[in-house]
């Protein structure tokens, strides 16, 4: 309904006036967040004669990291990775928590001017290409309801990849029995007090290894529910070698070099899981013991797969396993037969007395930040394209998503997008074009190949939204920063499959496919 509504409005001619003149905006970029605010970054450096908006339907920045509020929130990976290339990471704590994550991005911002280009408390309804004006015609919801349009060169999604209205329904069976209170982490009451409850956390991805031990010390007991035991990796919250090299180098060498570090740590676990499952396996097995001594249990903390068949979840200082040694939460394996008036009733027939009930279920993936996206009218159906270089579209002109790594922190991949945005900006710029379009002719599609070789749940329940991906470059998705990394930069934007027009040219889709022959 949100599509048609919103096409209809474009096709009634509400931007008739505005034909032939400049847009309003050279690129808008959707979402505040780390993806928004770092290609607002990149294009102040490498494109700065080009204007931009960012679209923030939030009253403040940083996405996630200002919806997310549950007790303990935190990354899930190091910030000299997860932290911008542009911008070293000086915070003595390599695992960050939420608060400190967004003083980061605010110091960004407002160092380099950034938030008076931010319109906040605006949501992007629709989207139009015009191939005739070779812009986008972009409608657009206040927080008070109002209306209003803008037009744009190039349209940037940096809204992520999940639901921020909608969590992923569990269909946890008798919820409605419950007599206490039943939270999901991504609407976290504000004034939640833990002390004295028993609380049953369901589920064992990285929101309820985090909120577990971040609510044990009050609690009266935590019980964290699983169906499915995780591959936890224990690291120290804080990168001793980063901290030394801040003291004696320069603080951008210091942090380029654990980058570096990190970065080829990333890499290497990833293609060690792969290669030589057992034996990560045992690594990781022998580290679970050494950190839990008679309270391991293997039937608790063995998979059924392998690592990296889903994401590794961090563990910082061992700080779940703390809380389990000392009596104040444990982790159940089981399933959920129903839940009643004073807890949950598991099918092997215990009874989890709760006085809260977390749903850490996970999160339900969107594309394109549920904005009705259009071609001349005609709805994009992001399944049926295929990815360019990681962060276009097939046959979409104008147009960059950010997906990040699966396998490593998100901000490699937004970085190297921005960058690689910027380039064809200034491309087109200098080529005196205005629409690009990563051609793809119909009969010419690539065999398809699964971009997402990972077993995890909320990527199993998107795949049917997601764009497709081929097993060779450009028309892929690809899990490797470094081979990422150096293609983008080697490869020419003006690579033959690319196509190029004017807008006077770019009436419809057609030509644009023809200038690429």
């Amino acid at each position: 309904m949100q599509m048609a509504t919103a096409t209809a409005s474009f096709e009634a001619g509400n931007f008739e006036s505005g034909r032939g003149s400049p847009p309003d905006t050279d690129v808008a970029i959707v979402g505040a967040g780390i993806s928004g605010i770092g290609m607002a970054a990149h294009m102040q450096m490498l494109s700065p004669d080009r204007s931009f908006t960012l679209i923030e339907r939030r009253a403040d920045l940083g996405g996630t990291w200002d919806l997310f509020r549950y007790p303990g929130v935190r990354s899930d990976s190091d910030m000299h990775t997860l932290g911008f290339v542009f911008e070293p990471w000086t915070h003595e704590k390599s695992i960050a928590d939420g608060p400190s994550i967004l003083e980061y991005l605010g110091r960004i911002v407002d160092q380099r001017g950034i938030r008076k280009s931010i319109r906040f408390g605006t949501s992007v309804a629709a989207a139009d290409w015009d191939g005739a004006a070779a812009l986008w015609r972009i409608a657009l919801t206040g927080a008070d309801g109002t209306s209003s349009t803008m037009t744009a060169r190039f349209l940037y999604l940096a809204s992520g990849y999940y639901d921020y209205d909608e969590p992923y329904d569990a269909q946890l069976p008798g919820r409605d029995n419950f007599g206490g209170e039943i939270i999901h982490p991504q609407f976290w009451p504000k004034d939640f007090d833990a002390s004295g409850k028993h609380i049953v956390v369901i589920g064992s991805g990285a929101t309820a290894v985090t909120i577990v031990p971040s609510i044990a010390d009050k609690a009266a007991h935590v019980t964290m529910l699983q169906r499915t035991p995780t591959w936890y990796a224990i690291r120290p919250a804080k990168d001793k070698l980063a901290n030394t090299l801040r003291k004696y180098l320069p603080g951008k060498l210091a942090y380029w070099l654990t980058r570096f570090k990190n970065v080829q740590m990333q890499n290497l676990v990833f293609k060690r899981a792969r290669s030589q499952p057992d034996k990560v396996k045992d690594f990781l097995t022998g580290k679970l013991k050494e950190a839990l001594g008679d309270k391991y249990d293997a039937a608790t903390f063995t998979p059924p797969y392998d690592p990296w068949d889903q994401r590794l979840c961090l563990v910082p200082d061992g700080d779940l396993f703390n809380a389990i040694n000392a009596g104040k939460a444990e982790i159940v394996t089981d399933t959920i037969r129903t839940i009643d008036a004073t807890g949950i009733a598991l099918n092997s027939g215990k009874h989890l007395d709760a006085d809260v009930i977390v749903t850490a279920t996970g999160l339900k993936m969107v594309m394109g930040g549920k904005i009705a996206l259009s071609i001349d009218g005609t709805p994009i159906d992001f399944s049926q394209c295929y990815y360019y270089k990681g962060c276009m579209f097939s046959n979409v002109p104008n147009l960059a998503g950010v997906f990040g790594y699966l396998n490593a922190s998100w901000t490699l991949r937004a970085d190297i997008d921005s960058q690689y945005v910027c380039r064809l900006l200034n491309h087109m710029k200098a080529a005196g074009v205005d629409a690009a379009t990563p051609a793809m002719r119909p009969g010419t599609e690539p065999p398809e190949e699964n971009a997402f070789d990972l077993s995890s749940g909320y990527i199993e329940r998107a795949r049917h939204l997601l764009p497709k991906s081929a097993a060779t470059m450009p028309w892929r998705l690809n899990q490797d920063y470094l081979y990422d990394k150096a293609w983008l930069k080697s490869n020419p934007i003006d690579d033959g499959i690319l196509a190029f027009s004017r807008a006077e040219a770019a009436s419809s889709r057609e030509p644009m496919l023809e200038a690429a022959e």
